[in-house]
Protein backbone atom coordinates (compact mmCIF):
# COMPACT_ATOMS: atom_id res chain seq x y z
CA UNK A 1 0.00 0.00 0.00
CA UNK A 2 2.81 2.41 0.89
CA UNK A 3 4.56 1.55 -2.38
CA UNK A 4 1.39 2.27 -4.35
CA UNK A 5 1.01 5.62 -2.58
CA UNK A 6 4.66 6.51 -3.26
CA UNK A 7 4.25 5.64 -6.95
CA UNK A 8 1.10 7.73 -7.17
CA UNK A 9 2.76 10.72 -5.53
CA UNK A 10 5.84 10.38 -7.75
CA UNK A 11 3.64 10.25 -10.86
CA UNK A 12 1.77 13.36 -9.77
CA UNK A 13 5.03 15.18 -9.09
CA UNK A 14 6.43 14.26 -12.50
CA UNK A 15 3.21 15.37 -14.22
CA UNK A 16 3.15 18.67 -12.34
CA UNK A 17 6.82 19.32 -13.12
CA UNK A 18 6.22 18.60 -16.78
CA UNK A 19 3.53 21.26 -16.98
CA UNK A 20 5.64 23.78 -15.08
CA UNK A 21 8.60 23.23 -17.40
CA UNK A 22 6.57 23.97 -20.52
CA UNK A 23 8.80 25.93 -22.92
CA UNK A 24 7.95 29.57 -23.43
CA UNK A 25 6.60 30.69 -26.80
CA UNK A 26 9.19 32.41 -29.00
CA UNK A 27 8.17 35.99 -29.66
CA UNK A 28 7.80 37.26 -33.23
CA UNK A 29 9.74 40.35 -34.33
CA UNK A 30 6.50 42.32 -34.28
CA UNK A 31 5.74 41.19 -30.71
CA UNK A 32 9.26 42.15 -29.66
CA UNK A 33 8.85 45.60 -31.21
CA UNK A 34 5.59 46.16 -29.34
CA UNK A 35 7.05 44.83 -26.11
CA UNK A 36 10.15 47.04 -26.37
CA UNK A 37 7.90 50.08 -26.68
CA UNK A 38 5.78 49.27 -23.64
CA UNK A 39 7.86 47.03 -21.34
CA UNK A 40 7.37 48.21 -17.80
CA UNK A 41 6.66 45.13 -15.70
CA UNK A 42 9.14 42.48 -14.56
CA UNK A 43 7.25 39.87 -16.63
CA UNK A 44 7.60 41.94 -19.80
CA UNK A 45 11.30 42.54 -19.20
CA UNK A 46 11.77 38.83 -18.48
CA UNK A 47 10.10 38.01 -21.81
CA UNK A 48 12.54 40.32 -23.60
CA UNK A 49 15.49 38.91 -21.65
CA UNK A 50 14.50 35.39 -22.69
CA UNK A 51 13.99 36.46 -26.32
CA UNK A 52 17.48 37.99 -26.51
CA UNK A 53 19.03 35.00 -24.71
CA UNK A 54 17.50 32.63 -27.27
CA UNK A 55 18.62 34.90 -30.10
CA UNK A 56 22.18 34.85 -28.71
CA UNK A 57 22.14 31.05 -28.57
CA UNK A 58 20.95 30.83 -32.19
CA UNK A 59 23.53 33.35 -33.39
CA UNK A 60 26.30 31.51 -31.54
CA UNK A 61 25.23 28.20 -33.11
CA UNK A 62 25.28 29.81 -36.57
CA UNK A 63 28.75 31.24 -35.83
CA UNK A 64 29.98 27.78 -34.85
CA UNK A 65 28.64 26.37 -38.13
CA UNK A 66 30.54 29.02 -40.09
CA UNK A 67 33.71 28.38 -38.06
CA UNK A 68 33.48 24.70 -38.93
CA UNK A 69 33.00 25.51 -42.62
CA UNK A 70 36.04 27.82 -42.50
CA UNK A 71 38.15 24.94 -41.15
CA UNK A 72 37.00 22.75 -44.02
CA UNK A 73 37.77 25.42 -46.63
CA UNK A 74 41.20 26.08 -45.05
CA UNK A 75 41.99 22.36 -45.23
CA UNK A 76 40.88 22.11 -48.89
CA UNK A 77 41.04 25.54 -50.53
CA UNK A 78 39.01 26.15 -53.66
CA UNK A 79 40.00 28.17 -56.71
CA UNK A 80 37.81 30.96 -55.34
CA UNK A 81 40.34 31.62 -52.58
CA UNK A 82 42.58 33.41 -55.11
CA UNK A 83 40.21 34.22 -57.96
CA UNK A 84 37.19 35.48 -56.00
CA UNK A 85 38.20 36.29 -52.42
CA UNK A 86 35.25 36.47 -50.00
CA UNK A 87 32.98 34.45 -52.29
CA UNK A 88 30.70 32.03 -50.41
CA UNK A 89 33.01 29.07 -50.94
CA UNK A 90 36.03 30.59 -49.19
CA UNK A 91 37.37 30.40 -45.66
CA UNK A 92 37.58 34.19 -45.48
CA UNK A 93 33.83 34.44 -46.16
CA UNK A 94 33.05 31.97 -43.37
CA UNK A 95 35.47 33.65 -40.96
CA UNK A 96 33.88 37.03 -41.63
CA UNK A 97 30.44 35.64 -40.78
CA UNK A 98 31.78 33.79 -37.75
CA UNK A 99 33.09 37.07 -36.34
CA UNK A 100 29.95 39.03 -37.26
CA UNK A 101 27.61 36.42 -35.75
CA UNK A 102 29.66 36.18 -32.54
CA UNK A 103 29.56 39.96 -32.19
CA UNK A 104 25.77 39.94 -32.69
CA UNK A 105 25.45 37.13 -30.13
CA UNK A 106 27.40 39.22 -27.63
CA UNK A 107 25.12 42.19 -28.22
CA UNK A 108 22.05 39.97 -27.75
CA UNK A 109 23.49 38.66 -24.46
CA UNK A 110 24.05 42.28 -23.35
CA UNK A 111 20.42 43.13 -24.14
CA UNK A 112 19.26 39.99 -22.32
CA UNK A 113 21.24 40.94 -19.23
CA UNK A 114 19.93 44.51 -19.36
CA UNK A 115 16.30 43.38 -19.48
CA UNK A 116 16.91 40.79 -16.76
CA UNK A 117 18.31 43.62 -14.64
CA UNK A 118 15.26 45.80 -15.33
CA UNK A 119 13.01 42.89 -14.34
CA UNK A 120 14.76 42.64 -10.97
CA UNK A 121 14.46 46.34 -10.09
Amino acid sequence: MKTMFALLMTSMLIAATGFAAEPAKMLSKKEVGVLIGKASTPAEHNQLAQYYRLQAEKLEADANDHAEMAKIYRARPTASETKRPMSPDTAAHCEYFTDSLRKAAGEARTLSAAHAGMANQ
